[in-house]
């Protein structure tokens, strides 16, 4: 299946897996969704997640997390670049999502990373997603 924008529907299988309370949500693999699996999972939202060497594509594999009572770690997940409306900020105007309690997702010329590093490193760059 081709998919037009795959960031979306990653996004979309996690909003999805975590409402439905799976444990592992799976699609295929590619180098920008690993790096996105990368940054939720370090910021906490994620357990882990893994790639698997499957044909005739990788499957990435993402750990859902709980917290007590089967509580979902990730309240809200967004899609903010599209295809066919870009969103760039610079390093001085980086979003803070609620305030600072949720991630900004940013692709930067340093590499996909959150809005906490760009703010720190002093780079801008494409924001990809908010998660909280």
């Amino acid at each position: 299946m081709n998919v037009t924008d795959p960031i979306a529907d990653m996004l979309t299988r996690i909003r999805n897996g975590n409402t439905a309370g799976k444990d592992v949500v799976s699609m295929p693999s590619s180098k920008v969704l690993v790096e996105v699996a990368r940054v939720i999972a370090e910021e906490g939202y994620i357990e882990g997640y893994a790639v698997e060497d499957t044909k005739p594509q990788k499957t990435l594999h993402v750990t859902l997390k709980y917290g007590a009572r089967h509580a979902r770690v990730i309240r809200g997940i967004k899609r903010i670049s599209k295809p066919g409306l870009r969103i760039y900020s610079k390093a001085e105007d980086l979003p803070r999502v609620l305030g600072g309690l949720g991630t900004a997702v940013i692709s930067t010329s340093k590499g996909m990373m959150c809005d906490r590093d760009a703010r720190k490193l002093g780079v801008g760059g494409e924001v990809i997603a908010y998660i909280w």
